[in-house]
């Protein structure tokens, strides 16, 4: 295992130990980094940010690591249950201990016990009053944070280990693709509600579902004869978790393009939330960043390390997100009139988001006149986001539409249907 000295990792930040040492050969950071337009964009970054975006040397191969890195206290159980007595059996036993509690089942398996004890210890390092800041400040950015999510989880399709599970899955990929997102926007509501991710929150048992998804997918995935190890890290490795988190909150700081006027100390509190969050679910890196800077370091990383070898599954991951808010052939004429405007709006802000290099490679539609709707939104917002700053009232109104409009979205497009958080079983290939 590394050391903590002179690495920032001092104190709490090595959570678990890690599980193997080694850098997948996709991993390309430091060839990569000597290209020209590396150094280039790592130039204007410094320029505009008044730092330098790239992390100490150590801490990079830290990240690389944890491609190796999983989720053992899940996977025991996991292993015990779910691939023993099957999916339903081991839904239906984290249901019973999440509604009665772990003491209420005979004879629970040590296994399940022991992953009830990790969720219900909260971490050192855990402040609620940032958890409840940060859950704030996602829920505040209403609508406009599930089209930014959404758009920037493309940028992760070119590599391997991102669109090789959802690929051999088949579960983000033609007309399963809108369903599954919707699901995470309900698992972005849960875990983001007042109190959510208590003891007894709807968001706290939301987490743990999705764990255990994750956690039954890698397993099967680290079994199937195409995934190549060597080249990718574990499925769903705690180093695309983290990736994840910090997109989920330092990554908001691109929506302030959108009129937004987020603080450092709610991008602080935000990566606290999704930090906790995180760590519910299982994503508990050897390092995570302390600082909003260091976040965006983390992020920069991410961009530059990539070996962009996904090649035909990111297009298709990629066009079918778009794709799925298309209308489709039986809809009634005013829901197909309501899907064709959502979906230009849609593609107008992921041409927004995503950078327009891969928006190319993806091959994805010109959204025409559509690319300026999001920049006709920014003085409205800007606007608001100024009064809420200075008027406690507005604040709190602002915060509330937000959410009532976020669940309201939600209900219209999921209608009676409730998320489930079930693995796929059966892969496409």
């Amino acid at each position: 295992m590394l050391g903590t000295k002179g690495t920032g990792m001092e104190g709490d930040a090595f959570v678990r130990p890690a599980s193997v040492d080694r850098i997948p050969t996709e991993f390309q950071y430091w060839t990569n980094m000597k290209e020209a337009g590396a150094q280039k964009r790592r130039r204007r970054l410094r320029m505009l940010l008044g730092f330098d975006p790239v992390l100490p040397d150590e801490l990079v191969r830290t990240f690389a690591y944890s491609y190796y890195d999983a989720d053992p206290v899940a996977e025991a159980f996991v292993e015990d249950v779910y691939l023993a007595r099957g999916q339903a059996a081991g839904r239906a036993l984290v249901d019973r201990a999440l509604e009665c509690g772990v003491a209420s089942i005979e004879d629970a398996p040590a296994s399940l016990r022991a992953l009830f004890a990790e969720v219900e210890t909260e971490p050192a390092w855990l402040d609620w009053e940032k958890v409840e800041l940060g859950a704030r400040v996602w829920r505040r950015h209403g609508t406009h944070v599930f089209s930014f999510a959404g758009a920037a989880t493309l940028e992760g399709y070119h590599e391997c280990s991102v669109a090789k599970p959802l690929a051999f899955t088949g579960a983000y990929a033609g007309e399963s693709a809108h369903r599954r997102f919707l699901e995470t926007v309900a698992f972005w509501i849960d875990v983001s509600e007042p109190g959510g991710l208590r003891p007894g929150g709807t968001g706290r048992k939301t987490a743990l579902r999705v764990r255990l998804m994750h956690v039954f997918v890698r397993k099967r995935l680290l079994r199937h004869p195409a995934w190549d190890l060597d080249a990718w890290g574990v499925p769903i490795s705690q180093a695309d978790g983290l990736v994840t988190l910090m997109a989920g909150s330092v990554g908001l700081v691109a929506l302030k393009k959108l009129g937004y006027r987020t603080s450092r100390e709610e991008i602080e509190a935000l990566m606290h939330f999704w930090r906790y969050v995180g760590h519910l679910m299982g994503m508990q890196p050897r390092w995570y960043p302390p600082t909003y800077e260091d976040g965006l370091r983390l992020l920069f990383t991410t961009l530059e390390k990539g070996a962009k070898k996904a090649g035909e599954d990111g297009v298709v991951l990629a066009r079918s997100y778009v794709r799925s808010y298309a209308p489709r052939e039986g809809d009634p004429p005013l829901v197909a009139l309501r899907k064709r405007l959502e979906y230009h709006i849609e593609l107008g802000y992921t041409h927004f988001f995503v950078s327009s290099a891969s928006f190319r490679a993806f091959g994805l539609p010109d959204p025409g006149l559509w690319r300026f709707h999001p920049y006709a939104q920014a003085p409205l917002v800007f606007a608001l986001e100024t009064a809420r700053k200075h008027v406690g009232r507005i604040d709190d109104w602002a915060e509330r539409f937000a959410r009532r409009r976020a669940q309201q979205w939600l209900d219209a497009h999921l209608g009676p249907r409730r998320a489930e958080y079930k693995a796929v079983e059966t892969f496409t290939r």
